[in-house]
């Protein structure tokens, strides 16, 4: 059996690849019926560094990351309907729709925080085959059941032959008293029991024939199907947010081993959440912020826009598995902050060399590189470039020399982990937010002016704008207070 571990501590030292030379990774990626906020963007960063990282030491990465576009049991208040399926409905749209639209969302969100794509991004509605022929495993193999034309997981049979509940660190009891009342709970043998395929509800307009009902997979079904689909039944890493570790990934493990024999996973690695006033952001808080609404600044807790840049170095401030509390001031701190960084870069690509150094460079990139072998410590990259930048400064102000080596070897060092590892766009030297702003304030100004227009009752103005700017990409939607627009 695979040993579990919940993080890459010491990553030189303790990883080892199944394969020699290339590394499966597999992470849960969005459930697409809104916009991508916070929250969605600190997984993505975070696993995004271990890609680039992995590559940096010369592996090669197939990485996974899925779209969840199929009805579960994350159900929303309309019993029996997924939040897909529900938006569909409100706005008289096809589920795929729905889906798509958001999808293309969150690609254009992770191109602005320059998140590399994954090699493979599957969507769970897109094989449903393969997740049926995965249930029907467990099935055979004896620890599923057919209740009502649905099909569960025989938790306490399961946890006979196999621990449940090792991830986590849980125990059945625990279990049943933390277990939430979910519809179809009756049919059930016990409440700790999931579902691994759903029948459909008349209303539900998401679902598949199966041997056993016109439904759907269960939530945790996608992700074991694809990631052995794309990876194989053993891979290297599996990575979330940490509110995943339960129930999604006990739930994975139990169906790779109820089916397989096996577990899968070799490695878990789990970011942990972003905080406003201590509480966990999300969208069943309804305190969360789109990336979106940081890029405009248009949210009551924003005082200004922030850039994409920012919101990625606010993140790499921090350690992955350490808790972010967010503040509008924290994201002036990290505008600073990256502003800083910005500033070093350009002058350390204009200052010249001479014959000899006096000012203090060595051992930067050892630095760099027992950081993130560390578990990926990226606030101490951040502090080690930091504090090269005083000798960069010291050069440019003239009161210090570099020598032609050393500042090459300090320009390859910035590259490699400003730019190429932690992602930074460096070469904006400190504009991006205020052209943004700028780009902002145009639009703002330009649909202001169609709004003076429609008032006038010169609609040929107003429509030449709202038209010209639609065709540019641009959805414009007229309010009670004015209008509101994105991209």
């Amino acid at each position: 059996m695979l040993e579990i571990y919940n993080s890459l501590t010491r990553l030189k030292e303790t990883f080892k690849p199944l394969h020699e030379g290339h590394v499966g990774m597999y992470v849960c990626g969005p459930t697409v019926y809104g916009d991508a906020h916070l929250g969605h963007a600190r997984p993505a960063i975070t696993f995004d560094i271990l890609y680039r990282y992995l590559q940096y030491l010369g592996y090669k990465v197939r990485y996974v990351r899925n779209i969840t576009d199929v009805g579960h049991l994350e159900h929303d208040a309309d019993e029996g309907e997924d939040k897909i399926a529900k938006k569909a409905r409100l706005e008289q749209l096809e589920p795929m729709e729905v889906v798509q639209y958001y999808t293309n969302r969150y690609h254009r969100d992770m191109a602005a925080l320059n998140v590399l794509p994954p090699s493979i991004e599957p969507h769970a509605s897109g094989h449903i085959i393969e997740q049926i022929a995965f249930v029907q495993k467990i099935l055979d193999r004896g620890y599923a059941y057919v209740s009502n034309g649905s099909v569960y997981m025989d938790v306490e049979k399961y946890a006979k032959d196999f621990p449940y509940g090792k991830l986590s660190g849980r125990n059945l009891n625990d279990i049943v008293t933390e277990t939430r009342e979910l519809d179809g709970q009756a049919e059930k043998k016990h409440s700790y029991d999931f579902a691994l395929w759903k029948k459909a509800s008349p209303e539900h307009i998401m679902h598949w024939p199966s041997p056993w009902s016109e439904g759907f997979p269960g939530w945790h079904m996608e992700c074991s199907t694809m990631g052995t689909k794309y990876l194989g039944e053993q891979f290297d890493i599996h990575g979330g947010g940490l509110d995943l570790i339960f129930p999604h990934h006990e739930a994975e493990i139990a169906q790779s081993c109820a089916a397989l024999g096996h577990e899968s996973v070799h490695y878990w690695m789990h970011n942990n959440m972003i905080t406003i006033a201590g509480k966990k952001m999300g969208k069943s808080y309804n305190n969360f912020i789109t990336l979106e609404q940081f890029f405009s600044g248009k949210h009551e807790l924003l005082s200004k826009p922030f850039g994409p840049m920012v919101i990625r170095f606010f993140i790499l401030q921090a350690h992955y598995r350490s808790t972010v509390d967010f503040s509008s001031e924290a994201l002036k701190a990290a505008e600073k902050g990256l502003q800083r960084m910005q500033e070093a870069y350009a002058r350390l690509l204009k200052i010249q060399p001479s014959a000899a150094t006096n000012v203090e460079v060595s051992g930067l990139r050892d630095k760099c590189q027992e950081a993130m072998d560390d578990d990926l410590n990226t606030p101490f990259v951040i502090a080690a470039l930091f504090d090269s930048a005083k000798a960069i400064n010291t050069v440019w102000d003239g009161k210090g020399t570099i020598s032609e080596a050393d500042l090459k070897e300090l320009r390859e060092v910035w590259k490699t982990y400003a730019i190429d590892i932690l992602g930074l766009r460096l070469e904006e030297q400190g504009g991006g937010d205020e052209k943004m702003k700028a780009f902002h304030g145009a639009i703002d100004l330009l649909l202001g002016i169609r709004l003076q227009a429609k008032q006038n009752k010169d609609w040929a103005t107003s429509d030449k704008i709202r038209n010209e700017l639609t065709a540019l990409g641009f959805q414009i939607k007229d309010t009670k207070d004015g209008f509101e627009w994105s991209i």
